[in-house]
C-alpha cells in the first residue's frame, strides 16, 4: 500500500496538523512585513487610504519648496518611523539615505536634525484631515451584515508620557508625589473607535486632571443614531446613559456597583450572566457638576444591561 506522500506529492502532513493561525497572528505577520517596507514603498501601500493630494507642497511657507525633505517624503518616514519598533529617529535617516541612495540622489546628512526641522512643520490640521480621511475611507468598507447595521463605537482612556520641555511642563504636570526632575510631563488621552474597522474616529487630550468622562462629552459629535457605545466601568455614568439614549444611542457599559444584581430583581434574563435590569437614578451629590436643571430632567430610571 502506497503512502500519502507518493500519491499526493504536494500534500504536507505536518502542515496539515498544524493548528490555524488566529486573526491577531496574522495581523501581526502584515504589521511585520509593513515594517521591513522602506517609507516610499508604505506610500504605495497605503495610497488608497491617504492619496497623495494630500501630501503635495504647501503654496507657500513650510514644505512648500521641493527638497529632499518634501512634505510627502517627511510624512511617510514619520511614517514609518511610528511603525518602529524603537521609534529612533536615527533609523529613519538610515531609510532615507538608503531611498537616496536608490534614486541617485545625494546623501542626507547621519545627523537627524534635518528631518526632526521638517517633521515639526508637518500641519496639524493636514494631519487630522488624513486622519479623517482615513477613518472615513475605512467606514466605506464596513460589513452591513454585522450587528444589524450598527456602528459599535468602542471608547477608552490612556496615557502616554510628553517630551520634557518647561513649556509641556506647565500643560502636562507630573504627579505630585513624583520626584521634581525625575519624570517626564504626563498627558491624559480618550480616543473613540470603530469596532469593527478598528479606525480612530475622534480624541481629546488633557492633562491629569481631567477625567475620561467630561473628555467623552466633548465628542458626543462623533456617535451617530443607531451608534452602541462600548465602554468599561470608568463611563458608568447615569447622567451620560441618559445623554446618549436622547441621542438614540445605546450604551454597554461594565455596571459600576459592588452589589451584583441576581435574576431574581432583572425585568429579564437575556443569558449567562446577561440581565436586562431598571437602573434608578442616584441622589444628586452636592460636589456634582451637574446642573440642577440637567439632574432633574433626567428620567427616574433607565432599562440597562448588566
Amino acid at each position: 500500500m502506497q503512502n500519502t506522500t507518493s500519491l499526493f506529492p504536494g500534500f504536507h502532513l505536518q502542515t496539515l496538523r498544524r493548528k490555524p493561525r488566529s486573526a491577531s497572528q496574522k495581523l501581526s505577520d502584515e504589521i511585520a512585513k509593513l515594517k521591513q517596507k522602506t517609507f516610499s514603498q508604505l506610500g504605495e501601500c497605503f495610497r488608497n487610504f491617504i492619496p497623495s493630494q494630500y501630501l503635495r507642497p504647501s503654496e507657500s511657507g513650510a514644505l512648500s519648496r521641493r527638497r529632499f525633505f518634501s512634505k510627502e517624503n517627511t510624512f511617510w518616514a514619520f511614517f514609518s518611523q511610528v511603525l518602529g519598533d524603537d521609534g529612533g529617529c536615527q533609523e529613519v535617516i538610515r531609510k532615507l539615505q538608503a531611498f537616496a541612495a536608490m534614486k541617485s540622489k545625494p546623501l542626507p546628512s547621519s545627523s537627524t536634525a534635518a528631518y526632526c526641522q521638517a517633521r515639526s512643520k508637518l500641519d496639524l490640521l493636514g494631519l487630522e484631515t488624513i486622519l479623517e480621511h482615513t477613518a472615513n475611507r475605512l467606514l466605506n468598507i464596513f460589513n452591513p451584515d454585522r450587528m444589524n447595521s450598527r456602528r459599535v463605537v468602542v471608547v477608552d482612556g490612556t496615557g502616554v508620557s510628553m517630551p520634557d520641555t518647561m513649556a509641556n511642563q506647565l500643560v502636562w504636570p507630573q504627579q505630585r508625589h513624583q520626584k521634581a526632575g525625575c519624570g517626564f510631563p504626563q498627558a491624559a488621552i480618550c480616543a473613540c473607535f470603530c469596532l469593527q474597522t478598528g479606525a480612530l474616529l475622534s480624541h481629546k487630550v488633557g492633562n491629569k486632571k481631567s477625567h475620561e468622562l467630561p473628555m467623552l462629552r466633548e465628542q458626543w459629535d462623533t456617535f451617530k443614531p443607531g451608534d452602541i457605545f462600548l465602554g468599561d466601568k470608568g463611563f458608568c455614568s447615569y447622567f451620560d446613559l441618559s445623554s446618549f439614549k436622547d441621542r438614540s444611542v445605546d450604551s454597554v457599559i461594565t455596571l459600576a456597583r459592588r452589589i451584583p444584581v441576581t435574576e431574581v430583581e432583572a425585568v429579564e434574563v437575556l443569558g449567562n450572566d446577561d440581565l436586562l435590569i431598571h437602573w434608578k437614578k442616584p441622589a444628586r451629590s452636592k460636589a456634582s457638576s451637574y446642573s440642577q436643571a440637567d439632574w432633574e430632567a433626567l428620567p427616574e430610571t433607565l432599562l440597562c444591561g448588566r
